[in-house]
């Protein structure tokens, strides 16, 4: 069966990774969670328990067929179905006849005689199985064999979003009905199937290798296969247009939506429990190489990400006016465990934790049920932290307003909205012209209706993508070299979704002003500005307070108290930096004989990073 993005063609490069990764472990589970035709999963059926889903139920009949099929005897029937349907005196003019065929409409989808003659084996099967006379397998079996003998005399160029306006030769000789196609006849095991939402199945499912090949172009498939739909479930629908399309919004796949394509993705990958993904992707697909990489690599092992490019044709429809060359994407990674998938804040924060985050969660107590990101900053190390709730706060309330937003919006909202502020200012990389045009409208804005949307376009295309504002709250950032791409939209999207799962409550207050937050069963995160480095974001010329050493007393003073209470916290900061030594945290270090604990990482700019703990970690 002709099939947009059928993968027959490569489907030894997908087993040469396979064999090369050396998975070829007959105790797996294989997932394909695109099934199409189920020409992945039939051929793999020999080696691996199957999981097969596609969303279009004529995907599924075809699954079903193709890996759940047992020896098929008919042993109700008289005569053998096959002699039956391929007796050309059988003929009915049905659904298919009256709207698709020139019988009773002015569709070519079909001849007049092959109409009628589909209508009559669609019509049967479905009477045999109201009558017990075949079971569900060989229900599927022959629907999908229907569906191969109809793609064999259908008046289209291979898709049926339109029919050809002339008779192809093939199109007009009698249909024949013959089995469904499969490479491979038995199953080792026995295989799952379903009909849902990759999005929402991806929850219940579990196993060793999931491969994924979704939708890549604007085309949907739902639109493209109407006619093929309406035969699998032959339920006479209202159908209306040129094509006699029916009512196919419910099945309408977000892959072939920018944007929307990025977000699912992300959210696939994030929630597949499985140990090893690999992707069919095309290089005329909607999501960017890099794009992928980048989810990959957030959520996988990065030494383990393999990609191959393979020369492929295109399929090209009857709009393509020429073709070029283009190539078949496969990626391959395996998935890190839960613990160790981290988020990066979308927010170029200065001082920001990202690269440390790990060395946190390591260090830190196993068990509390609230967590208090007490300066909290673009949020890189709060929203990592597993906990029943997270208090983030931080005295600069734009930051504040910004992840509040991150939370709120829908995502391809925000997606929509940078996008179209982009094309239509025209920005890029230090285009001051522009830039300044968008900073002075946000500006002018009465200061409690700035919209956090258009500050965040700011901070992108803004010098080092700082965050600064001056004392009337007026942004002030100059243009930079910065801008937006595909590796900035996937910190977004990861980090949005992720923060729309948890429970977090947002304060902008003086961090002495959070303790009504604070109960035994709370762990207590610092990381002030560092009173020795004096940072841009704490020089108190940002529009924000800066910090000096009396607020550092401060602070130190209100661990102390928390720790007479028995509430854990751990404090980042350093005690020597450029030829300075912060004596005020040293002698509170020795006077309370807290444990330091340095960061083994990579040197952060010349700096011995520290965290200091007021418990033993285990």
């Amino acid at each position: 069966m002709r099939y947009i993005g059928n993968k027959q063609k490569i489907l030894n490069e997908i087993e040469n990774l396979i064999e090369s990764l050396r998975l070829n472990n007959e105790n797996y589970t294989f997932c394909d969670l695109f099934s199409g035709t189920a020409t992945v999963g039939n051929y793999f059926k020999d080696k691996y328990r199957i999981i097969s889903n596609d969303n279009l139920y004529m995907s599924y009949v075809i699954s079903r067929a193709k890996l759940c099929t047992p020896n098929l005897k008919f042993e109700k029937l008289e005569k053998d179905p096959f002699e039956i349907f391929n007796d050309k005196t059988n003929l009915l003019k049905g659904f298919i006849y009256e709207n698709y065929s020139t019988g009773n409409s002015e569709r070519m989808y079909f001849s007049e005689e092959n109409a009628q003659r589909i209508d009559f084996i669609r019509n049967k099967i479905e009477k045999w199985h109201l009558e017990d006379k075949i079971n569900d397998d060989e229900y599927y079996y022959l629907i999908a064999s229907l569906l191969e003998s109809v793609s064999k005399v259908a008046n289209v160029a291979g898709v049926y979003g339109a029919y050809l306006k002339k008779w192809d030769p093939r199109a007009v000789k009698p249909m024949k009905f013959i089995p469904i196609e499969m490479e491979k006849e038995s199953s080792k095991f026995e295989n799952e199937v379903y009909n849902k939402e990759a999005e929402k199945l991806i929850n219940d499912i579990s196993g060793d290798i999931l491969y994924i090949d979704p939708p890549y172009t604007k085309n949907q498939y739902s639109v493209q296969y109407h006619l093929l739909e309406t035969i699998a479930l032959y339920d006479n629908p209202e159908i209306k247009g040129v094509t006699g399309a029916r009512d196919m919004s419910n099945k309408t796949s977000d892959f072939s939506k920018k944007g929307n394509a990025e977000i699912e993705f992300e959210k696939i990958i994030a929630r597949a429990d499985f140990k090893h993904i690999i992707l069919s992707y095309s290089s005329d697909g909607i999501m960017s190489k890099e794009y992928i990489e980048s989810v990959l690599k957030r959520h996988g092992k990065p030494e383990t990400l393999k990609f191959i490019k393979i020369k492929y044709r295109k399929y090209l429809n009857s709009k393509a006016e020429k073709e070029g060359e283009h190539y078949e994407y496969l990626f391959y990674v395996e998935k890190k465990e839960k613990q160790y998938i981290n988020y990066a804040s979308p927010l170029n924060f200065i001082g920001g934790k990202a690269d440390m985050v790990q060395f946190l969660k390591d260090n830190s107590p196993k068990n509390y049920k609230r967590m208090i990101d007490l300066f909290g900053g673009g949020f890189n190390v709060g929203i990592n932290f597993n906990a029943e709730q997270t208090v983030y706060n931080d005295c600069n309330f734009k930051v504040r307003e910004l992840l509040e937003m991150f939370r709120d919006i829908d995502t391809i909202e925000l997606y929509k909205y940078i996008e179209k502020m982009i094309k239509k200012y025209k920005l890029e990389k230090g285009a001051k012209e522009q830039y300044l045009k968008i900073r002075e409208l946000y500006n002018n804005m009465p200061i409690d209706n700035r919209d956090p949307k258009l500050l965040y376009l700011l901070i992108l295309f803004g010098y080092q993508q700082q965050i600064r504002f001056n004392s009337s709250y007026g942004y002030n950032n100059p243009v930079g070299q910065a801008g937006y791409n595909d590796c900035i939209l996937e910190k977004i999207i990861s980090f949005c979704r992720r923060l729309k799962e948890k429970n977090v409550i947002f304060l902008s207050k003086d961090f002495e002003k959070v303790e009504e937050y604070i109960n035994k069963d709370t762990f207590v995160y610092c990381d002030p500005p560092y009173l020795i480095t004096l940072g841009s974001y704490n020089d108190g010329k940002r529009g924000f307070n800066g910090w000096n050493e009396s607020d550092e007393i401060r602070l130190l003073n209100f661990l102390k108290k928390l720790d007479d209470k028995s509430v854990k916290f751990m404090l980042s900061n350093i005690l020597e930096f450029k030829g300075k030594s912060n004596n005020i945290l040293k002698k509170w270090i020795q006077e309370n004989k807290y444990k330091i604990i340095e960061y083994q990482g990579k040197a952060r700019k010349n700096r011995n990073e520290i965290i200091v703990i007021n418990y033993e970690v285990k």
